[in-house]
């Protein structure tokens, strides 16, 4: 997501086509995976985070992490990398965990 010109992708793509618009496409692609790849991962985190946050039975910290993994659930979901039914379970099943903590 770092890089700004057009020419450091055209390093990066595996086959260059002969028509300009397929070229745009394929630069924009890269960009959009980058930005997607990013997005999911910081999710994942941010509910591993708060899973250890339960196991380890630290109830502040433990919220404070939820409140950031429900952002980034939704974050998600509005950009169209979790379908909208998965990220409603997810957001059951950290509430249902933080819920259940002592």
């Amino acid at each position: 997501m770092g890089r700004k010109h057009w020419f450091v992708y055209k390093s990066e793509l595996k086959k260059m086509t002969n028509i300009k618009s397929a070229n745009k496409r394929m630069r924009s692609n890269t960009k959009k995976a980058e930005v997607n790849a990013v997005v999911t991962t910081s999710m994942r985190t941010a509910i591993k985070k708060f899973e250890k946050e339960v196991n380890a039975g630290n109830k502040e910290n433990a919220s404070n992490n939820l409140n950031i993994a429900v952002q980034r659930i939704d974050k998600a979901m509005s950009s169209g990398l979790v379908h909208k039914n998965k990220a409603a379970r997810l957001k059951s099943r950290l509430s249902k965990m933080m819920n259940t903590m002592e």
